[in-house]
């Protein structure tokens, strides 16, 4: 029997697809209760990268049995399964598989660092432990930056360290709220903030606003909010006297449309690019640039939760054109061109970087 031309870099697209690949890994989400349905924001992805990505879920012994298992064409169910499967799809039995045209990888794409783009400015990056804020936080510090990163996860932060030794990396452990943590950033930076990416955020229970708590409400605006205004604040008076600045807000799709989340979050998304907005209007001559921007679907530690029917309902309505997730190093690129001097001509623009969500 011809083997099966999959392998772990292979997409997840590319195997559910595929008439022998396909059966098996559904097989495998079946017996532990989901359905392919949970890898759609991953398709793009090579089906390898599940191993960090799940957290545990899916071992490197796992991904390397299905690739023993495709290319035996061990499809689950009797031995004549692989020529049922094959039937049912429409699809060529696997001792045809040579037949079949070759499957097309679509290329991913890959981070280019830009040597020293950072060199001699100190930047603050909130919720640099993890997600967008730490595939910030790592390529300013690879491009030869100062980094303050900032986040309230000591253990977070260890880790960011620790996988960037020899960078200039100066951690905080910091609740963005408090103002006496907020002081702590600026004595941890010292004389000198260049510049600044206001990434850490929380989401939402996906309420709407005849169910929303006031607890979540509270909980939601401090952090995507105060705690934002609380960092600009405190960075612009020193960039006033330097007459030069650079500040990122990250928004998010739910600042453009109010089918992305719960109010709570969408109202709080709509405010940033309210302080982003007048920020860059009342800073503008005065050398300081803000600009903000909005990720589409991405793969960060932040999870969704549905506490309301009506709001999971209208939200994964309204997620029908939902491209495929990316992971947090192509955000970080798109905050980065703005935070740098590449982005000398932009400001008061909110950067849809969503894979064209925001035109569906």
């Amino acid at each position: 029997m011809p083997q099966n031309t999959l392998t772990a870099d292979s997409s997840v697209g590319s195997w559910l697809d595929d008439p022998i690949g396909g059966p098996i890994l559904r097989d495998l989400l079946a017996q532990a209760g989901q359905s392919a349905d949970v890898l759609r924001p991953v398709r793009r992805l090579a089906i390898k990268r599940l191993v960090k990505l799940s957290k545990g879920q899916f071992p490197p012994e796992l991904i390397d049995d299905l690739v023993r298992r495709a290319a035996a064409g061990e499809v689950p169910g009797s031995a004549g399964a692989t020529d049922a499967a094959a039937a049912a799809t429409g699809a060529p039995a696997a001792a045809d598989a040579s037949a079949r045209p070759p499957v097309v990888e679509r290329p991913e794409w890959v981070e280019r660092v830009s040597a020293g783009r950072f060199t001699g400015q100190t930047v603050v990056v909130t919720g640099a432990g993890s997600g967008i804020g730490r595939a910030t936080a790592s390529r300013v510090a690879r491009e030869g930056g100062r980094v303050i990163a900032v986040d309230i996860s000591r253990e977070r932060l260890d880790d960011f360290v620790a996988e960037h030794a020899g960078s200039d990396i100066v951690p905080v452990v910091a609740n963005i709220t408090d103002d006496d943590a907020i002081a702590g950033v600026l004595a941890a930076a010292g004389d000198r903030i260049d510049a600044l990416a206001n990434v850490a955020g929380i989401m939402d229970d996906m309420t709407p606003v005849h169910e929303v708590t006031d607890a979540v409400w509270k909980r939601v605006f401090a952090i995507n909010v105060d705690g934002t205004m609380k960092l600009m604040r405190a960075v612009v008076p020193g960039m006033l006297e330097r007459q030069t600045g650079s500040i990122v807000n990250v928004a998010s799709e739910a600042a453009l449309r109010g089918s992305a989340a719960g109010v709570a979050y969408t109202a709080s998304k709509h405010a940033v690019v309210g302080l982003t907005k007048s920020s860059a209007y009342m800073y503008g001559p005065s050398g300081i640039r803000v600009n903000a921007v909005a990720p589409g679907p991405t793969i960060t530690n932040i999870e969704a939760t549905f506490a309301s029917p009506l709001g999971a309902e209208r939200v994964r309505a309204g997620m029908a054109l939902l491209p495929d997730a990316v992971e947090a190093d192509a955000l970080a690129a798109s905050i980065t061109f703005l935070l740098s001097d590449d982005g000398v001509n932009v400001n008061g623009q909110v950067l849809a970087s969503d894979g064209g969500w925001s035109v569906a």
